[in-house]
């Protein structure tokens, strides 16, 4: 059986084991045994692979393993020319943490090409394809709900919502560059690959917890809004209907949340800089031409890109993503800085979408983000004010 037919049932599988409640991390070693356990060792959660079923195949184990997908401790070649024996196969496993750090699109892939995949924000006979109504069949991990966007006249738009979606059946994956070096401000450091172009979406994903989908894309300097359409813009015009039908549920003007969807991101800016709380912590309160100059330089910054946030397609907060070495950040870390480190800046501008249950999602997906887009990538900062004690 073909690797790439095994590797995205395991990588589903994985997925949900690894959604579960935790198991205890503490160790009871023989050194241990006798210790109080909050100062018993921490082990890794790992999910074993066993030679069984499926994983039987000749060399199937190993080709996983040269995937990426499992792993294991014995990183000898072997000494035994019989596969049945040999026990170097007989012991992979994968660790949540490794988990959560694979890029996805590397097994990710469709049996055939999707001629009219364009023409449906739900393709069929897609893998990659979610739904909000199905939980388990047809999910696939954190970030790698896809769908597919529809042109709107005269609006600026990205061609297709996240970065997982291909009219071919090929994954599209595509392994980190080779490093090359050069230097900022004295520091040297490894050249980085250009981000996406300005209005791609390089983050979806659908939250259970709050029924919407957040999406992370590049911000873009053009004075026409970026349109995102998705599975929620089917639930929202549904949900129109079903709303109109209702005189109980109309909404008053006081509860009505704010429609910012046909504003372009300078507007959104404009808007979010100038209200009095995040002022206090960005300081970038101004005319409208002042928030233009700020994202155009954020747009031409060599380390780090400017990210649009949204939930259902409504922009909520600006956040910048940066490569920490060849940041201010990294001269005070000196020789504490990685390579391969990133660091992130956060705002959220509407006050619909405040609230510290939402802000673990998007901050966990936005970690997500950074570790999947390289998988150099061991430590991501922040770096709040020293007054923002939230």
């Amino acid at each position: 059986m073909s690797e790439r037919l095994v590797a995205f049932p395991l990588l589903k599988t994985l997925r949900r084991y690894f959604h579960q409640a935790e198991p205890d991390d503490r160790l009871t070693t023989t050194a241990s045994a006798k210790t109080a356990e909050e100062g018993r060792p921490k082990g890794e959660w790992k999910i074993r692979i066993n030679k069984e079923g499926i994983f039987r195949g000749k060399n199937l184990l190993a080709k996983l393993e040269r995937m990426g997908l499992i792993t294991t401790e014995d990183s000898s070649a072997g000494g035994c020319l019989d596969d049945k024996l040999d026990s170097g196969y007989n012991d992979m496993f994968v660790t949540r943490r490794a988990f959560w750090q694979m890029d996805a699109r590397i097994y990710l892939f469709t049996l055939s090409p999707m001629p009219h995949a364009a023409s449906s924000p739900y393709p069929s006979t897609s893998p990659l394809s979610s739904r909000p109504n199905s939980p388990m069949r047809g999910r696939s991990s954190p970030g790698l709900e896809a769908h597919h966007d529809t042109p709107t006249p005269g609006r600026a738009m990205t061609p297709l919502v996240g970065p997982f979606v291909s009219t071919s059946h090929l994954p599209t994956y595509y392994p980190p560059h080779p490093p090359q070096y050069t230097f900022t401000n004295d520091i040297r450091h490894p050249l980085r690959p250009k981000p996406y172009r300005q209005g791609e979406t390089i983050y979806t994903r659908y939250v259970p917890s709050v029924g919407q989908y957040l999406t992370f894309r590049v911000a873009s300097i053009s004075p026409i809004p970026v349109s995102q359409h998705g599975p929620w813009s089917i639930q929202s015009a549904m949900h129109g209907v079903l709303h109109s039908l209702s005189d109980s549920s109309v909404p008053t003007v006081s509860n009505l949340p704010s429609d910012n969807t046909s504003m372009n991101d300078v507007d959104l800016l404009h808007k979010w800089m100038n209200d009095e709380r995040v002022a206090y912590f960005w300081g970038e309160k101004g005319e409208r031409e002042h928030q233009e100059k700020f994202l155009r330089n954020a747009l031409s910054s060599r380390h780090s890109f400017p990210v649009i946030a949204s939930w259902d397609g409504k922009p909520f907060g600006y956040f910048e993503i940066y490569w920490c070495m060849e940041d201010v950040l990294g001269k005070y870390l000196g020789g504490n800085c990685g390579e391969w480190d990133r660091g992130i800046h956060c705002l959220v501008g509407e006050q619909e979408f405040r609230g510290g249950h939402r802000v673990r999602i998007w901050l966990s997906a936005l970690l997500h983000y950074c570790w999947t887009n390289d998988m150099r990538t061991s430590t991501v900062m922040m770096e709040p004010r020293v007054d923002n004690t939230k």
